[in-house]
């Protein structure tokens, strides 16, 4: 049987519920032999998920998910193998951390001025060492303003809606290369959720190799059997490693279950032989 792979999680360092010990110890539950911890912009979590690894007899790999624009969107790029001691790497990342904090200020004005205790929410989510709109969300739900978290990004936080609030996240290539940098294997994360054209996408994919992009993820939780033949196509189309994952966040999303077991597509290196694991 193939080994269980998950190589895109993420804990309570960023925007999952779970700590980075906790996480590993449900990977144990769940049989995975090869981890990684990918935080939104922050590899702060390593540290703990590497000693519960070496506890569990987990083989770990130190992983990041650098937020990045492209063309005006919002992309993500999973950063494997990072040298979390690398300078560059620890700067960018902490400028990133502080536009975010600028967006969730930002993002609280506007929701106080939409009658909401913009302030309180943002004090809340700000309280996250790095914080996203998902932060938000949970604090609207924790005081009753939304019944759930989709519906706190529905009614609230999502593109269009009055609480949204656009950064100006570092371009694309600038974090492949900052991952490059760090001796790390930049993937182009989730491309099934960019609702844009084929066309689009293969130009997305197209410049994330010409940045020094290594792989993408093709076998992710959540992705249907045509997204997945089109990750796969543009995969051996750019000569990209596949990539498999989760994008855990919290143990109550049965559709991001940690560690499913997936094999990856026909003719698609594995992006372990790039890890070297």
């Amino acid at each position: 049987m193939d080994p269980r792979i998950d190589l895109h999680t993420h804990s309570s360092r960023s925007d999952g519920l779970l700590a980075p010990a906790a996480l590993v110890d449900l990977a144990a539950q769940r049989q995975v032999q090869l981890l990684a911890l990918t935080d939104h912009d922050t590899t702060s979590g390593c540290d703990e998920a590497q000693s519960a690894c070496d506890r569990h007899g987990i083989r770990f790999v130190p992983g990041v998910e650098l937020t990045s624009l492209w063309r005006d969107r919002e992309i993500h790029v999973v950063g494997l193998g990072i040298a979390r001691d690398h300078a560059p790497f620890i700067a960018h990342c902490a400028g990133v951390l502080e536009l975010r904090r600028e967006r969730i200020r930002a993002m609280g004005q506007r929701l106080t001025a939409a009658g909401l205790p913009g302030a309180e929410l943002a004090a809340e989510a700000l309280s996250a060492p790095a914080p996203t709109r998902a932060h938000l969300a949970r604090a609207l739900c924790s005081r009753g303003l939304v019944a759930t978290v989709q519906a706190a990004f529905d009614r609230w936080l999502k593109r269009g809606r009055p609480g949204y609030v656009a950064t100006q996240w570092p371009d694309l290539a600038g974090a492949v290369q900052c991952i490059s940098a760090a001796a790390g294997v930049a993937v182009l994360a989730h491309p099934h959720r960019y609702q844009v054209s084929n066309g689009v996408l293969r130009t997305l994919v197209e410049q994330f190799k010409a940045a020094g992009g290594v792989g993408l993820e093709v076998s992710l939780a959540g992705m249907g059997p045509g997204d997945a033949d089109r990750a796969a196509t543009l995969a051996r189309r750019f000569e990209l490693a596949g990539s498999i994952g989760s994008d855990f966040h919290e143990p109550g999303l049965p559709w991001r279950p940690l560690g499913r077991f997936a094999k990856l597509p026909d003719r698609i290196m594995p992006i372990t032989a790039r890890l070297g694991v």
